[in-house]
């Protein structure tokens, strides 16, 4: 199991959604965010801009389905794209039904 975790501009949201239905990845917690760029070619200068940050908790055999959609979603933004970090999961627990594991996702 992995958790994906992504930082991608606002507008970019929808295509994201879409590509990643279309990988059949419906479940993934989306949070507004704050991200701090800094730009060497302006000596070190700090830009800060809204973002939103993705988190998808996903089994192995999903990590490259998912991956692969944020790439065709994210290729073709201009600037800050984003990063996308790939992170091992432990554990699962769906509260409602007590499943853990791979089973809860």
């Amino acid at each position: 199991m992995k958790l994906i975790q992504a930082v991608v501009p606002p507008e970019s949201i929808i295509r994201v959604q879409e590509e990643l239905n279309r990988e059949e990845v419906f479940r993934l917690t989306v949070s507004d965010v704050t991200a701090v760029v800094g730009d060497t070619a302006k000596g070190m200068t700090y830009e800060s801009r809204p973002a939103v940050r993705l988190e998808i908790a996903v089994n192995e055999n999903f990590v490259r389905p998912t991956l692969d959609a944020l790439y065709r979603a994210l290729t073709d933004v201009e600037e800050g794209a984003g990063q996308v970090y790939v992170l091992p999961l432990k554990d699962v627990i769906r509260i409602r039904t007590g499943e853990r594991g791979p089973e809860a996702i």
